[in-house]
Protein backbone atom coordinates (compact mmCIF):
# COMPACT_ATOMS: atom_id res chain seq x y z
CA UNK A 1 0.00 0.00 0.00
CA UNK A 2 1.40 3.40 -1.00
CA UNK A 3 1.69 6.24 1.51
CA UNK A 4 -1.05 8.19 -0.25
CA UNK A 5 -3.47 5.24 0.00
CA UNK A 6 -3.39 5.62 3.79
CA UNK A 7 -5.23 8.90 3.33
CA UNK A 8 -7.62 7.86 0.56
CA UNK A 9 -11.22 7.17 1.60
CA UNK A 10 -12.39 3.74 0.47
CA UNK A 11 -15.62 3.28 2.40
CA UNK A 12 -18.47 5.52 3.61
CA UNK A 13 -21.36 4.46 5.86
CA UNK A 14 -24.25 6.67 7.00
CA UNK A 15 -27.12 5.93 9.37
CA UNK A 16 -29.70 7.46 11.72
CA UNK A 17 -30.06 6.87 15.47
CA UNK A 18 -32.96 7.64 17.83
CA UNK A 19 -31.52 8.71 21.18
CA UNK A 20 -33.74 9.00 24.27
CA UNK A 21 -32.98 11.52 27.01
CA UNK A 22 -32.78 10.50 30.65
CA UNK A 23 -33.97 13.97 31.68
CA UNK A 24 -36.47 15.67 29.33
CA UNK A 25 -36.39 19.47 29.52
CA UNK A 26 -38.40 22.55 28.56
CA UNK A 27 -37.16 25.74 26.88
CA UNK A 28 -39.06 28.87 25.86
CA UNK A 29 -40.87 27.21 22.95
CA UNK A 30 -40.75 23.40 23.29
CA UNK A 31 -40.19 20.33 25.46
CA UNK A 32 -37.56 17.79 24.39
CA UNK A 33 -37.69 14.08 25.32
CA UNK A 34 -35.54 12.46 22.60
CA UNK A 35 -33.40 13.40 19.61
CA UNK A 36 -32.45 11.99 16.23
CA UNK A 37 -28.75 12.08 15.37
CA UNK A 38 -27.20 11.18 12.03
CA UNK A 39 -23.85 9.40 11.88
CA UNK A 40 -21.18 8.86 9.25
CA UNK A 41 -18.10 6.67 9.32
CA UNK A 42 -15.35 7.04 6.73
CA UNK A 43 -12.61 4.46 6.32
CA UNK A 44 -9.35 4.02 4.43
CA UNK A 45 -7.96 0.83 2.90
CA UNK A 46 -5.66 0.24 5.86
CA UNK A 47 -8.66 0.10 8.23
CA UNK A 48 -8.31 3.56 9.77
CA UNK A 49 -11.62 5.28 10.35
CA UNK A 50 -13.16 8.57 11.33
CA UNK A 51 -16.63 9.16 12.73
CA UNK A 52 -18.91 12.16 12.64
CA UNK A 53 -22.38 13.00 13.94
CA UNK A 54 -25.04 15.61 13.30
CA UNK A 55 -28.00 16.74 15.39
CA UNK A 56 -30.43 18.69 13.16
CA UNK A 57 -32.69 21.31 14.74
CA UNK A 58 -35.41 22.68 12.47
CA UNK A 59 -36.30 25.41 14.96
CA UNK A 60 -32.73 26.78 14.76
CA UNK A 61 -31.48 26.21 11.21
CA UNK A 62 -34.57 25.09 9.30
CA UNK A 63 -33.08 21.62 8.75
CA UNK A 64 -35.19 18.74 10.04
CA UNK A 65 -34.07 15.15 10.49
CA UNK A 66 -35.45 13.96 7.16
CA UNK A 67 -33.67 16.70 5.21
CA UNK A 68 -30.43 16.12 7.11
CA UNK A 69 -30.35 12.37 6.58
CA UNK A 70 -31.45 12.67 2.95
CA UNK A 71 -28.62 15.11 2.21
CA UNK A 72 -26.08 12.87 3.91
CA UNK A 73 -27.31 9.72 2.17
CA UNK A 74 -27.43 11.36 -1.25
CA UNK A 75 -24.09 13.16 -1.16
CA UNK A 76 -21.59 11.56 1.22
CA UNK A 77 -20.30 8.83 -1.08
CA UNK A 78 -20.02 11.02 -4.17
CA UNK A 79 -18.21 13.71 -2.19
CA UNK A 80 -15.80 11.42 -0.34
CA UNK A 81 -15.13 8.05 -1.99
CA UNK A 82 -11.65 7.92 -3.49
CA UNK A 83 -10.72 11.34 -2.08
CA UNK A 84 -7.56 12.11 -0.14
CA UNK A 85 -8.48 13.34 3.35
CA UNK A 86 -5.38 15.56 3.36
CA UNK A 87 -7.28 17.78 0.90
CA UNK A 88 -9.74 18.52 3.72
CA UNK A 89 -10.26 22.27 3.02
CA UNK A 90 -11.15 21.52 -0.60
CA UNK A 91 -13.48 18.71 0.46
CA UNK A 92 -15.20 21.12 2.83
CA UNK A 93 -15.66 23.71 0.06
CA UNK A 94 -17.15 21.08 -2.23
CA UNK A 95 -19.47 19.93 0.56
CA UNK A 96 -20.67 23.46 1.32
CA UNK A 97 -21.46 24.02 -2.36
CA UNK A 98 -23.35 20.71 -2.62
CA UNK A 99 -25.24 20.85 0.71
CA UNK A 100 -25.84 24.54 1.55
CA UNK A 101 -29.15 24.04 3.38
CA UNK A 102 -28.18 21.20 5.74
CA UNK A 103 -25.51 22.34 8.23
CA UNK A 104 -25.92 19.35 10.58
CA UNK A 105 -25.29 16.98 7.68
CA UNK A 106 -22.21 19.01 6.75
CA UNK A 107 -21.08 18.88 10.38
CA UNK A 108 -21.24 15.08 10.44
CA UNK A 109 -18.99 14.84 7.36
CA UNK A 110 -16.67 17.60 8.60
CA UNK A 111 -16.09 15.92 11.98
CA UNK A 112 -15.47 12.51 10.40
CA UNK A 113 -12.86 13.98 8.06
CA UNK A 114 -11.09 15.81 10.88
CA UNK A 115 -11.11 12.68 13.03
CA UNK A 116 -9.66 10.54 10.23
CA UNK A 117 -6.96 13.04 9.23
CA UNK A 118 -5.74 13.57 12.79
CA UNK A 119 -5.70 9.81 13.38
CA UNK A 120 -3.63 9.17 10.28
CA UNK A 121 -1.22 11.88 11.37
CA UNK A 122 -1.08 10.34 14.85
CA UNK A 123 -2.10 13.45 16.83
CA UNK A 124 -5.11 14.60 18.87
CA UNK A 125 -7.29 16.83 16.72
CA UNK A 126 -6.70 19.86 18.97
CA UNK A 127 -2.98 19.67 18.17
CA UNK A 128 -3.72 19.68 14.44
CA UNK A 129 -6.00 22.72 14.85
CA UNK A 130 -3.54 24.58 17.11
CA UNK A 131 -4.14 24.17 20.83
CA UNK A 132 -4.80 27.44 22.71
CA UNK A 133 -6.34 26.05 25.94
CA UNK A 134 -5.92 22.77 27.81
CA UNK A 135 -9.17 22.79 29.82
CA UNK A 136 -12.14 25.07 30.51
CA UNK A 137 -15.24 24.78 32.74
CA UNK A 138 -18.54 23.92 31.10
CA UNK A 139 -21.98 25.02 32.20
CA UNK A 140 -24.77 22.51 32.69
CA UNK A 141 -28.32 23.42 31.79
CA UNK A 142 -31.50 23.65 33.85
CA UNK A 143 -34.64 23.88 31.73
CA UNK A 144 -37.71 25.99 32.52
CA UNK A 145 -39.11 24.46 35.71
CA UNK A 146 -40.77 25.45 38.95
CA UNK A 147 -38.58 27.31 41.43
CA UNK A 148 -38.47 24.30 43.72
CA UNK A 149 -37.37 21.96 40.91
CA UNK A 150 -34.79 24.48 39.71
CA UNK A 151 -33.19 24.73 43.14
CA UNK A 152 -33.21 20.95 43.59
CA UNK A 153 -31.48 20.43 40.25
CA UNK A 154 -28.93 23.13 41.08
CA UNK A 155 -28.12 21.27 44.30
CA UNK A 156 -27.57 18.07 42.31
CA UNK A 157 -25.18 19.73 39.86
CA UNK A 158 -23.29 21.42 42.67
CA UNK A 159 -22.77 17.99 44.22
CA UNK A 160 -21.48 16.67 40.88
CA UNK A 161 -18.74 19.26 40.79
CA UNK A 162 -20.07 21.67 38.17
CA UNK A 163 -19.00 25.28 38.55
CA UNK A 164 -21.48 26.97 36.19
CA UNK A 165 -25.25 26.72 35.75
CA UNK A 166 -27.13 27.78 32.63
CA UNK A 167 -30.73 28.65 33.43
CA UNK A 168 -33.35 28.59 30.68
CA UNK A 169 -35.65 31.61 30.86
CA UNK A 170 -37.85 33.55 28.45
CA UNK A 171 -41.45 32.60 29.27
CA UNK A 172 -42.22 35.06 32.07
CA UNK A 173 -40.05 38.10 32.79
CA UNK A 174 -41.28 38.48 36.36
CA UNK A 175 -40.77 34.79 37.12
CA UNK A 176 -37.35 34.84 35.44
CA UNK A 177 -36.15 37.66 37.69
CA UNK A 178 -37.41 35.93 40.82
CA UNK A 179 -35.93 32.55 39.86
CA UNK A 180 -32.56 34.11 39.03
CA UNK A 181 -32.45 35.88 42.41
CA UNK A 182 -33.39 32.74 44.34
CA UNK A 183 -30.92 30.63 42.39
CA UNK A 184 -28.18 33.15 43.13
CA UNK A 185 -29.01 32.94 46.83
CA UNK A 186 -28.69 29.16 46.61
CA UNK A 187 -25.33 28.94 44.80
CA UNK A 188 -23.65 32.30 45.45
CA UNK A 189 -19.90 31.86 45.89
CA UNK A 190 -20.07 28.27 44.64
CA UNK A 191 -21.37 28.47 41.07
CA UNK A 192 -21.68 31.07 38.33
CA UNK A 193 -25.04 31.59 36.62
CA UNK A 194 -25.67 32.05 32.92
CA UNK A 195 -29.15 32.48 31.44
CA UNK A 196 -30.60 31.65 28.03
CA UNK A 197 -33.81 33.39 26.97
CA UNK A 198 -34.06 31.43 23.71
CA UNK A 199 -35.44 34.46 21.82
CA UNK A 200 -38.14 35.03 24.45
CA UNK A 201 -37.55 38.73 25.20
CA UNK A 202 -38.02 42.10 23.58
CA UNK A 203 -35.14 44.56 23.94
CA UNK A 204 -37.15 46.33 26.68
CA UNK A 205 -37.59 43.02 28.50
CA UNK A 206 -33.86 42.40 28.21
CA UNK A 207 -32.92 45.73 29.76
CA UNK A 208 -35.47 45.25 32.53
CA UNK A 209 -34.11 41.79 33.27
CA UNK A 210 -30.48 42.94 33.17
CA UNK A 211 -31.09 45.92 35.46
CA UNK A 212 -33.22 43.84 37.87
CA UNK A 213 -30.46 41.25 38.24
CA UNK A 214 -27.51 43.64 38.53
CA UNK A 215 -25.23 42.67 41.37
CA UNK A 216 -25.88 38.95 40.92
CA UNK A 217 -22.77 38.54 38.78
CA UNK A 218 -24.52 36.96 35.79
CA UNK A 219 -21.90 35.40 33.53
CA UNK A 220 -23.86 36.05 30.34
CA UNK A 221 -27.33 36.35 28.78
CA UNK A 222 -27.80 34.15 25.72
CA UNK A 223 -29.99 35.06 22.71
CA UNK A 224 -32.45 37.35 24.46
CA UNK A 225 -34.33 38.51 21.33
CA UNK A 226 -35.81 36.90 18.23
CA UNK A 227 -33.07 35.79 15.86
CA UNK A 228 -34.27 38.16 13.12
CA UNK A 229 -34.20 41.13 15.54
CA UNK A 230 -30.46 41.13 16.18
CA UNK A 231 -29.94 44.62 14.77
CA UNK A 232 -32.30 45.98 17.45
CA UNK A 233 -29.67 44.82 19.96
CA UNK A 234 -27.53 47.76 18.80
CA UNK A 235 -30.02 50.05 20.62
CA UNK A 236 -29.41 48.26 23.93
CA UNK A 237 -26.97 49.88 26.41
CA UNK A 238 -23.38 48.85 25.73
CA UNK A 239 -22.83 47.25 29.15
CA UNK A 240 -25.79 44.91 28.54
CA UNK A 241 -24.77 44.07 24.98
CA UNK A 242 -21.30 43.18 26.20
CA UNK A 243 -22.61 40.24 28.30
CA UNK A 244 -25.11 39.05 25.66
CA UNK A 245 -24.34 36.08 23.44
CA UNK A 246 -25.69 35.71 19.94
CA UNK A 247 -26.91 32.16 19.31
CA UNK A 248 -29.74 31.64 16.84
CA UNK A 249 -28.88 35.03 15.31
CA UNK A 250 -25.24 34.04 14.78
CA UNK A 251 -25.03 30.91 12.68
CA UNK A 252 -22.55 31.21 9.80
CA UNK A 253 -19.20 32.95 9.29
CA UNK A 254 -21.06 35.59 7.24
CA UNK A 255 -23.25 36.35 10.29
CA UNK A 256 -20.17 36.68 12.47
CA UNK A 257 -18.70 39.17 10.02
CA UNK A 258 -21.90 41.24 9.81
CA UNK A 259 -22.16 41.41 13.60
CA UNK A 260 -18.52 42.38 14.06
CA UNK A 261 -19.24 45.93 12.86
CA UNK A 262 -19.71 48.60 15.54
CA UNK A 263 -21.85 48.96 17.50
CA UNK A 264 -21.58 45.23 18.04
CA UNK A 265 -24.97 43.70 18.96
CA UNK A 266 -23.35 40.92 20.99
CA UNK A 267 -20.16 40.82 23.01
CA UNK A 268 -20.13 37.04 22.71
CA UNK A 269 -20.69 34.66 19.80
CA UNK A 270 -22.17 31.26 20.61
CA UNK A 271 -20.73 28.80 18.10
CA UNK A 272 -22.59 25.55 17.55
CA UNK A 273 -21.21 23.17 14.98
CA UNK A 274 -24.75 22.22 13.97
CA UNK A 275 -25.49 25.81 12.98
CA UNK A 276 -22.33 26.68 11.10
CA UNK A 277 -21.61 23.33 9.45
CA UNK A 278 -18.65 21.91 11.32
CA UNK A 279 -15.18 22.47 12.69
CA UNK A 280 -13.78 24.17 9.59
CA UNK A 281 -16.54 26.80 9.58
CA UNK A 282 -16.29 27.24 13.35
CA UNK A 283 -12.61 28.10 13.06
CA UNK A 284 -13.45 30.78 10.51
CA UNK A 285 -15.95 32.29 12.94
CA UNK A 286 -13.30 32.10 15.64
CA UNK A 287 -10.85 34.07 13.52
CA UNK A 288 -13.43 36.81 12.93
CA UNK A 289 -14.28 36.97 16.65
CA UNK A 290 -10.64 37.21 17.67
CA UNK A 291 -9.99 40.07 15.25
CA UNK A 292 -13.15 41.92 16.37
CA UNK A 293 -12.49 41.51 20.10
CA UNK A 294 -15.56 39.31 20.60
CA UNK A 295 -15.47 36.40 23.05
CA UNK A 296 -16.50 32.89 22.04
CA UNK A 297 -18.95 30.56 23.69
CA UNK A 298 -19.28 27.01 22.39
CA UNK A 299 -22.74 25.49 22.65
CA UNK A 300 -24.54 22.38 21.46
CA UNK A 301 -27.81 20.62 20.86
CA UNK A 302 -28.58 17.23 22.39
CA UNK A 303 -25.75 15.39 20.70
CA UNK A 304 -23.56 12.32 20.71
CA UNK A 305 -20.18 12.36 22.41
CA UNK A 306 -18.83 12.34 18.84
CA UNK A 307 -19.90 15.88 17.98
CA UNK A 308 -19.53 17.25 21.51
CA UNK A 309 -15.89 16.14 21.42
CA UNK A 310 -15.44 17.66 17.97
CA UNK A 311 -16.72 20.98 19.28
CA UNK A 312 -14.46 20.78 22.31
CA UNK A 313 -11.33 20.22 20.19
CA UNK A 314 -12.26 23.29 18.13
CA UNK A 315 -13.05 25.36 21.23
CA UNK A 316 -9.71 24.57 22.83
CA UNK A 317 -7.96 25.57 19.60
CA UNK A 318 -9.49 29.07 19.48
CA UNK A 319 -7.72 31.85 21.42
CA UNK A 320 -11.00 33.82 21.75
CA UNK A 321 -12.78 30.97 23.58
CA UNK A 322 -13.99 32.03 27.03
CA UNK A 323 -17.11 29.95 27.65
CA UNK A 324 -18.14 26.32 27.19
CA UNK A 325 -21.70 25.00 27.23
CA UNK A 326 -21.00 21.49 26.01
CA UNK A 327 -23.30 19.37 28.16
CA UNK A 328 -25.38 17.97 25.27
CA UNK A 329 -24.38 14.32 25.63
CA UNK A 330 -24.67 14.06 29.41
CA UNK A 331 -28.40 13.25 29.43
CA UNK A 332 -28.42 10.71 26.57
CA UNK A 333 -29.74 7.33 27.68
CA UNK A 334 -27.27 5.70 25.29
CA UNK A 335 -24.53 6.66 22.86
CA UNK A 336 -22.52 4.97 20.11
CA UNK A 337 -19.09 5.84 21.47
CA UNK A 338 -17.24 6.37 24.71
CA UNK A 339 -14.18 8.40 25.60
CA UNK A 340 -13.49 11.60 23.71
CA UNK A 341 -13.76 14.40 26.23
CA UNK A 342 -12.74 14.23 29.88
CA UNK A 343 -15.07 15.82 32.45
CA UNK A 344 -13.54 16.42 35.89
CA UNK A 345 -14.81 18.82 38.56
CA UNK A 346 -16.84 20.68 35.94
CA UNK A 347 -13.87 21.17 33.60
CA UNK A 348 -13.67 19.73 30.09
CA UNK A 349 -10.48 18.60 28.40
CA UNK A 350 -9.56 16.14 25.66
CA UNK A 351 -7.48 12.98 25.80
CA UNK A 352 -4.06 12.51 24.23
CA UNK A 353 -5.39 9.87 21.81
CA UNK A 354 -5.22 10.57 18.05
CA UNK A 355 -8.21 12.19 16.37
CA UNK A 356 -11.28 12.73 18.52
CA UNK A 357 -10.13 10.02 20.91
CA UNK A 358 -13.48 8.19 20.87
CA UNK A 359 -13.97 4.42 20.93
CA UNK A 360 -16.95 2.63 19.37
CA UNK A 361 -19.23 0.82 21.80
CA UNK A 362 -19.75 -2.71 20.50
Amino acid sequence: MSASDRFRISKVDTWLEHLELTRPYTIAYKTVTAVENVFIRVETADGAWGIGAGSPAAYVTGEDTDACFAALSANAESLLLGKDVRALPQLIRDMEAKMPATPAARTAIDIALHDLLAKQLGVPLVKLLGEAHTALPTSITIGIKSLEETLEEAEEYLGRGFKILKLKIGKSLEQDIETTRKLNEKVRGQMLIRVDANQGYSTDDLVTYARSTEGLGLDLIEQPVAKEAWEKMREVPADVRKICAGDESMQLPADALAMAAAPQPFGIYNIKLMKCGGINASMRIGNIAQLAGIDLMWGCMDESIVSITGALHAALANPATRYLDLDGSLDLARDLVKGGFVLKDGYLSVSDKPGLGVTLIT
